[in-house]
């Protein structure tokens, strides 16, 4: 049985790393998981944005996460407190599948948020992970669209 319990900011590296290592398609390389460290630690601070659960693996580090970034929307009837997140990862070690560690981080997150008053969530689903996110109330939105712009390069030099 899967035991997740509230991710504090000292596990920012294991969800960053769980997160690089799982979701992306390519791993990022030490520069970036530190700069994704360093800012999610801050994000999970009291007060922070940042909302996860995790799974302890037994060797110290996580063997599951489930992060959900919390932002401010205008209100409307199906979310009268103004409060959204995206659901920005969730992620299980190749070595703790299919134990339950996912769907119990990912409950506890959804539950977290309903208590603090969040109705709008919104992920991005892959075809082996939406039978999980549908299990839990999720629907696919074919109207979604998606974009990615930069004003400036990546390596952040504008010339």
């Amino acid at each position: 049985m899967s035991h997740p319990r509230l991710a504090l900011p000292a596990d920012a590296a294991e969800i960053s790393r769980l997160r690089s290592e799982n979701i992306l398609s390519e791993p990022l390389d030490p520069l970036w998981l530190d700069r994704c460290t360093d800012q999610l630690a801050v994000r999970l601070a009291s007060g922070g944005d940042a909302r996860a659960y995790v799974v302890d693996a037994p060797n110290g580090r996580l063997a599951s996460c489930a992060l959900g970034l919390v932002h401010k929307v205008l209100p409307a009837p199906k979310y009268p407190q103004g409060l959204a997140v995206r659901i920005h990862a969730v992620a299980t070690d190749p070595n703790h599948r299919r134990r339950g560690h996912a769907k119990a981080a990912l409950t506890a997150l959804l539950d977290q948020l309903e208590a603090e008053g969040v109705t709008l969530y919104e992920l991005y689903a892959n075809e082996g992970s939406t039978p999980l996110y549908e299990g839990l109330g999720f629907a696919s939105d074919r109207m979604l669209m998606r974009m990615t712009r930069f004003a400036v390069p990546l390596d952040g030099r504008t010339s």
